[in-house]
């Protein structure tokens, strides 16, 4: 079996902290993992007031994958609103990326404006139940925030998860935002990142933090991908 760099991106609102259950499993097979808090996530020290561009908010990733040496490739994982974050990296990075893998996650593409994804995620699912929202202004753009509702995380996202993770959300997640306004002003993806899938899979009976209730089954698919791509 081969091994590989993983580097595991959480989406907005949560930390580095949702891979915990995950990143054991992958190291255990040998695999090197590094799983980043982004900018106001985490134990970032920074605001999300501070934050005015989903750039800015992918810095850490960003920062990591220059970091890196040449030649030296990783492969990036990234959940839910995570997958804008990976797609921003590879696009940067594509000669320091051996594969992208989008864990339920948004996909872009590099016919639509960046923001197109976000705002199809808000037509199929525009209710949010009880998160609250704010806004505040960065960089001369008025910039919605928004805090995740307990509800929306019981009922919606960590619906399978067994009770003390729904908790240890409830603790940790903190206030986001999507930046859809500056993304829909941020430059198309490069025809060159060509971010069609190279294959789907289909992971059964979890909910949608599959890397908490699917751990093994997921950390099997990325033992594939570092096979075919490490």
């Amino acid at each position: 079996m081969a091994v590989g760099h993983f580097v595991l991106i959480h989406t907005i609102c949560h930390g580095a902290w949702i891979w915990h259950k995950l990143k054991p499993v992958l190291e255990a097979a040998g695999h090197k993992v590094t799983a980043l808090d982004l900018a106001a996530s985490g134990i970032d020290p920074r605001q999300i007031e501070e934050i005015g561009s989903f750039d800015e908010y992918s810095e850490p990733l960003l920062t990591f994958m220059e970091s890196l040496p040449k030649g030296e490739k990783v492969i990036l994982v990234g959940e839910s609103c995570g997958g804008l974050n990976i797609a921003i990296a590879a696009d940067k990075y594509r000669e320091k990326i051996a594969a992208a893998v989008f864990h339920n996650s948004l996909m872009p593409d590099t016919d639509h404006s960046p923001s197109y994804v976000v705002d199809k995620l808000m037509e199929v699912f525009p209710d949010w139940r009880d998160t609250t929202y704010f806004t505040f202004t960065n960089n001369g753009e008025e910039i919605t925030g928004l805090k995740l509702g307990f509800t929306l995380l019981r009922e919606n996202l960590y619906t399978k998860c067994p009770p003390e993770e729904y908790e240890l959300a409830k603790m940790l997640t903190r206030k986001g935002s999507l930046f859809q306004n500056v993304l829909a002003k941020r430059p198309f993806f490069t025809k060159e990142a060509n971010y069609k899938p190279h294959k789907i899979y289909k992971v059964e009976g979890g909910d949608h933090k599959l890397q908490l209730t699917k751990t093994n089954e997921i950390a099997q698919i990325l033992q594939e991908v570092a096979d075919t791509y490490a």
